[in-house]
């Protein structure tokens, strides 16, 4: 990241994002890998979080954690992505803007 400061909002969103997922992962994947990335080109560009997991998959995007992540990553105007098919792995993406 080009270390220019985020707003506060931008931060707790990423926060939760990050650690409902990782919170997740440790409850109900049976992962033994987790990986937790963000990036962002510029100052204005958006922050881009990727959670991804080893885990037997199947997360539900309707679920009530999820729903609840979607909800706090739109009211930012942003966005969220679930990939979890059956089997694994799940990938769980957001952007938020910065702009």
């Amino acid at each position: 990241m080009d270390g220019a400061a985020l707003a506060r909002t931008v931060e707790t969103v990423a926060y939760y994002v990050v650690s409902e997922t990782v919170t997740n992962v440790v409850k109900h994947s049976g992962a033994t890998r987790i990986g937790v990335s963000l990036s962002r080109e510029g100052a204005a560009g958006p922050l881009r979080l990727r959670v991804e997991d080893d885990g037997r998959g199947g997360a539900d995007p309707a679920g009530g954690g999820l729903t609840g992540l979607a909800s706090r990553v739109a009211a930012l105007d942003g966005r969220l992505a679930v990939h979890s098919p059956p089997g694994g792995p799940t990938v769980v993406s957001a952007e938020l803007p910065c702009a």
